[in-house]
């Protein structure tokens, strides 16, 4: 729940945004705290996760779920959104089926117990965040050895400004993890 702006009511919503609402809560068990907050405002709820969508659900890429999930929580936790890095990170402990792998990126993503690809896609993620006019040609061929491509650099790029402007939104808003983020994925399932 928000402490600053109300959640919408599932009933006074549109249809299309209550539909995609209640498809989250049947797969999840709960309905994100996310949905609610942009669902107060449903042309940027619309836009919000169309755009979400296109970057986090693309298929023809290098970039594995896990992958996407780790430049979220990462770039999450640098810009301190407690949402993002408890939602986030729950996601990435089931796509990557290692409980402490969120909270080791987290806290330090330099010293995780990751790839040195995915440590590479962060160090690049990590730029784009705080010093993307400092992005320069040696950046991507830095990437090109660890076998990702240009168009790979722009979806690394996309998700790490959508989620700051997602971070922003969150923190600023005062929107809380809902309860569930912080236990999912923390026992390796079998």
């Amino acid at each position: 729940m928000s402490t600053r702006f109300p959640q919408a009511e599932l009933t006074e919503v549109p249809e299309d945004i209550a539909a995609r609402i209640l498809e989250i809560q049947e797969k999840s068990g709960f309905v994100p705290n996310v949905f609610l907050m942009f669902a107060r405002r449903p042309a940027e709820f619309r836009a919000f996760f169309a755009y979400h969508d296109a970057i986090m659900l693309k298929e023809d890429s290098a970039l594995t779920k896990g992958d996407r999930e780790m430049i979220v929580t990462t770039i999450s936790a640098a810009n301190k959104c407690t949402y993002c890095v408890v939602a986030h990170g729950a996601i990435l402990r089931i796509y990557e089926k290692k409980p402490l792998v969120a909270d080791q990126v987290a806290v330090n993503y330099r010293t995780a117990e990751i790839s040195d690809r995915q440590r590479a896609m962060l160090d690049f993620a990590t730029k784009v965040n705080s010093a993307s006019h400092e992005i320069a040609d040696v950046d991507f061929d830095t990437l090109r050895v660890h076998g990702f491509g240009d168009e790979d650099a722009w979806d690394i790029a996309a998700i790490t400004a959508f989620f700051g402007l997602s971070n922003r939104m969150a923190s600023f808003s005062g929107m809380l993890p809902n309860p569930e983020f912080y236990l999912m994925g923390r026992v390796p399932r079998s």
